[in-house]
């Protein structure tokens, strides 16, 4: 009989205790860069941070609104002082890298982006919490089949292999680092047949461009979210 009194009670406790559910948790996304990861001339919810968030929602994974440390014609020097000046003190789930366009722009050499870009990657490493996997460099893209290139001295041909250099660079050093390296450049080259793909500006990537690199990063933040 007491066998029964004592399972009836567990029998009504199991039953009316309600469990409380879990609450997701929400990854933290640092996105550094230039006008490519600001979104130069597009709706801040173009741009490509935003548009990966949204993609990263859709597969049920939250993420907050992604911290953004870029600018507009930010080369790799400036884009460690601005670093340095917002003084972040946290680790991040996530943290992307897309900077250089400007060092080919102004004339720089290679040499000197090669040492810069690594610092800045190993900076993306340490935001990451020493997580390499967590790390994703997006390569340049190819201004030079843009109309705004159309003024400049050195050409299509010229630019394209410029860019070429740098992103092999920076790919080389990723590969080192073990480092996922997105390669968005030969994509960023159909704008030269698709303006739709540019802004009015003739120079910057519309959002179509940036859903692409959003898809691309998604896909690889996946597999590792899914680890």
């Amino acid at each position: 009989m007491r066998i029964l009194f004592y399972s009836i009670i567990a029998f009504t406790l199991l039953t009316n205790f309600k469990v409380m559910p879990t609450k997701p948790h929400t990854y933290t996304m640092l996105c550094l860069g230039d006008s490519y990861t600001i979104g130069e001339a597009v709706d801040a919810k173009e741009r490509f941070p935003s548009q990966l968030r949204e993609l990263l929602k859709k597969q049920h994974y939250a993420f907050a609104a992604p911290e953004i440390i870029a600018t507009t014609g930010w080369t790799t020097d400036e884009l460690a002082s601005a670093i340095t000046d917002a003084k972040l003190d946290r680790h991040f789930d996530f943290v992307t890298l897309l900077i250089g366009v400007n060092n080919q722009y102004r004339g720089r050499n290679v040499e000197e982006y090669k040492k810069e870009f690594a610092e800045l990657l190993q900076t993306a490493i340490t935001f990451a919490n020493g997580k390499k996997s967590h790390v994703v460099v997006v390569s340049i893209p190819d201004w030079g089949v843009t109309p705004f290139a159309a003024k400049d001295a050195r050409g299509k041909v010229q630019i394209g292999k410029e860019i070429d250099a740098y992103n092999e660079a920076a790919e080389k050093h990723c590969e080192s680092q073990h480092i996922q390296f997105i390669d968005i450049t030969p994509h960023s080259r159909k704008a030269e047949q698709d303006e739709s793909l540019l802004t009015t500006d003739g120079l910057h990537p519309s959002g179509k461009i940036y859903a692409f690199w959003a898809s691309k990063i998604a896909a690889y933040f996946e597999t590792v979210l899914a680890q």
